[in-house]
C-alpha cells in the first residue's frame, strides 16, 4: 500500500500561522511553548511545534487543543485566524 500525501489544507495553513503570530506576540519561542504544551499534558518538541507553524507536518486535534490551551485562546480562534484570537 502505498503512502498517502501529506496535504495541509486552507485551515491548517491559516492555524500554523495564527499559532506563530501569537506565539512571538507573547514573546515565546519555540521551546517554551513546547514546554507548556508538555505541562499541560500533550507532550510536544520545539521541532515538532517548528514542523506544525511551517505547515511541514498535520497538527492533530489534540495538538491543536493544547497549542490553544498554552496560547490561552480557543481552539476556534487558531482556525479563524488572528483577526478572531
Amino acid at each position: 500500500m502505498a503512502a498517502r500525501s501529506l496535504e495541509i489544507g486552507p485551515a491548517a495553513m491559516l492555524a500554523a500561522r495564527t499559532i506563530e503570530i501569537l506565539r512571538t506576540e507573547r514573546g515565546l519561542g519555540q521551546r517554551q511553548l513546547a514546554a507548556r504544551c508538555a505541562a499541560l499534558g500533550r507532550p510536544m518538541s520545539n521541532t515538532m511545534l517548528s514542523r506544525i507553524e511551517l505547515a511541514k507536518r498535520r497538527c492533530d486535534i489534540d495538538d491543536l487543543v493544547a497549542i490553544a490551551a498554552a496560547l490561552q485562546v480557543s481552539p476556534a480562534a487558531l482556525l479563524q485566524g488572528r483577526g478572531a484570537a
